[in-house]
């Protein structure tokens, strides 16, 4: 499958901190690629970088075959971004919100109904989808969240922690969904939790110190741990690799 996001060298700088650092990333139609990394490391930052929230200091991306510095409104289009938090507009319905997300993301009129019904529906939304998002608990508020983000049908999803503040039915209903997604889209999503790695992630990536210092299978991820470690193998691989990346002891 085509390559739809390409990544390389990215650097950003706040002043005289150097928040990433030369980060590089490719991710194919049909992959899912768990993006982790501990508090600080520059995850956040490379995020906002690919949905164009923030501007490189050095670097470029390319989002289904368009520079994204070059042509930000067509490259743009091309992806559904869920950020940290899952941010809305709490006095609309969520039948009002997502209304206005279609016109917005140029859906034609004649089609917002049937996409609000078929999203609304993925997502389990019907109960609530004339409820004020105000008033929506945190699990569903994330639920619109990620409608939004695929309610135009993107090649493309980049989701800040999908799974935050869901319970555990939730959790597994939204790993399905992106595992479903996943087969013909390129999805990058972030998570501290490392059995969603296991769950959904076709790849992982690891940044630390603002530099990548694993890409690979969640198998191979696995096998960073030492042989004599037989349980939480990948946490032990992840807190070793990011550790050594920052120069801070075990």
């Amino acid at each position: 499958m085509g390559e739809l996001i390409n990544a390389r060298n990215l650097v950003k700088s706040f002043g005289e901190t150097q928040a990433v650092r030369g980060v590089s990333l490719r991710v194919n139609a049909g992959e899912v690629v768990g993006f982790l990394g501990p508090n600080g490391a520059g995850k956040t930052t490379t995020m906002r970088m690919l949905t164009g929230f923030l501007d490189p200091t050095a670097g470029d991306i390319a989002l289904n075959g368009l520079l994204l510095h070059e042509d930000p409104i067509r490259a743009r289009q091309s992806f559904g971004y869920l950020p940290e938090g899952a941010p809305a507009y709490p006095d609309m319905t969520v039948r009002e919100y997502l209304t206005f997300i279609a016109r917005a993301r140029g859906i034609p009129a004649r089609r917002i109904a049937e996409r609000l019904d078929a999203v609304v529906a993925r997502i389990h939304l019907r109960g609530v989808v004339d409820q004020v998002i105000d008033t929506l608990s945190k699990g569903f508020k994330r639920r619109v969240g990620i409608a939004q983000a695929i309610l135009h049908d993107p090649p493309i999803l980049i989701m800040d922690e999908p799974t935050d503040g869901l319970d555990p039915n939730q959790k597994h209903e939204v790993r399905e969904l992106i595992r479903a997604m996943g087969s013909t889209k390129a999805i990058v999503l972030s998570t501290h939790i490392l059995e969603e790695v296991e769950a959904v992630c076709t790849r992982a990536i690891v940044i630390a110190a603002g530099r990548v210092v694993f890409d690979g299978t969640p198998a191979d991820f696995e096998r960073k741990a030492p042989d004599h470690v037989t349980r939480n193998r990948m946490d032990y691989a992840f807190r070793a690799m990011t550790a050594a990346a920052s120069e801070v002891p075990l």
